[in-house]
């Protein structure tokens, strides 16, 4: 969900991996300035089933090339598997950033602070409780569909996280 430091996981993995990464915001924001959809900045659930087709487009590119790229964004359903074969699934890997509620109520005032860290959220103004529920729907999603993840409980150290997410997806030095 919004706020959680996925922008800032894939800028580091970026920097420490040298792969690629694709901001799923920055193809929202291209569909709607287009005029491609009506959907707004506000339609996450929306747009997440509306791009996708796109995204998953770009994925099968992506492994039928032998390139390695992150794709980062709240528009990933939990269902993904469900879209590509077998011979794509087999170089997909995926983890998810997830908040507990604990370390949102305690640490709202830094997330909030650090939302705009590496891109900036005009008129995005963090909502505590949104974020607490959404936050919880993914883990649910990811925990129903068998998803990877990664919750935020005690403290965010972006090293460990990008330690933790590297493991999970099998990432190595080139």
């Amino acid at each position: 969900p919004t706020g959680t430091g996925k922008t800032l996981l894939a800028q580091t993995l970026t920097e420490r991996y040298g792969i690629s990464y694709t901001s799923l915001d920055h193809l929202k924001m291209g569909f709607i300035r287009s005029g491609m959809t009506e959907l707004t900045v506000n339609d996450d659930y929306e747009m997440r089933y509306f791009m996708w087709p796109f995204v998953t487009g770009i994925i099968k590119t992506a492994v039928e090339n032998g390139q390695s790229l992150i794709l980062e964004g709240c528009y990933i359903p939990a269902e993904w598997r469900d879209s590509f074969e077998p011979e794509y699934l087999d170089c997909i890997r995926s983890v998810f950033l997830v908040m507990s509620e604990a370390y949102l109520r305690e640490h709202f005032g830094l997330v909030a602070e650090f939302a705009s860290v590496i891109e900036d959220r005009v008129d995005d103004k963090p909502d505590l409780e949104r974020l607490i529920a959404c936050s919880a729907g993914f883990k649910a999603d990811c925990e129903e569909y068998g998803v990877p993840y990664i919750e935020i409980d005690g403290g965010f150290d972006i090293n460990e996280i990008a330690d933790t997410a590297a493991r999970i997806c099998g990432i190595v030095n080139a």
